[in-house]
């Protein structure tokens, strides 16, 4: 496939470069340690089903899905560099 300038196989590498990082992301932000018997945001208690299912919870269900609901606006990397996004 031409690609111009680009080397053969450098859209993919991208591709699985932008999807490493998404997925190393998610992992970092994923919960360890001993779940906490109560919300560190509300106070609330943890129920022991969500303690034992999610290990190292922090948060009850309701501040976690906030929680969840603010990070849905990551909008990634523009690995590619095109003028277009150099320009906005």
């Amino acid at each position: 496939m031409a690609t111009g300038w680009a080397r053969e196989g450098a859209v993919l590498e991208q591709i699985d470069a932008t999807v490493a990082d998404a997925v190393s992301r998610a992992r970092s932000s994923l919960p360890s340690g001993p779940s906490q018997s109560h919300c560190s945001e509300c106070g609330e208690a943890i129920p022991i089903a969500r303690q034992r299912a999610i290990p190292g919870v922090r948060f009850c269900v309701s501040c976690q899905a906030a929680r969840d609901a603010e990070g849905d606006s990551f909008s990634g990397f523009n690995r590619r560099g095109s003028k277009d996004s150099q320009l906005r």
